[in-house]
């Protein structure tokens, strides 16, 4: 049964940016945060249990940038979040330079 023409998306460059955001953007944002986890808490913990739920966070991010309904806004929530975790992960290095 193929897919109802509505629910699909018509502009190329929102495909792109969807399959990007949900590719590149989900990796990002799901490494970035275990990142700085490692730079808050015992980092071989967070190291070990990172292959499983940098899968299942990145997973769940592409499954949202598909959902959502511009993809162009989901790449800045993206960026925004990595930011966000890269700026824990300074501040974490920061305060925390032993762990």
């Amino acid at each position: 049964m193929p897919a109802n023409k509505k629910h699909l998306t018509a502009s190329p460059w929102q495909r792109f940016a969807k399959i990007t955001a949900g590719l590149i953007g989900g990796y990002l944002v799901s490494m970035s945060l275990h990142m700085a986890l490692t730079t808050w808490t015992d980092s071989t913990t967070v190291i070990i249990t990172s292959a499983f739920t940098g899968f299942i966070l990145w997973a769940t991010l592409m499954v949202v940038a598909f959902i959502a309904k511009n993809g162009w806004k989901i790449w800045g929530v993206f960026i925004l979040l990595t930011a966000v975790f890269s700026t824990i992960m300074y501040l974490g290095t920061l305060y925390n330079p032993l762990v």
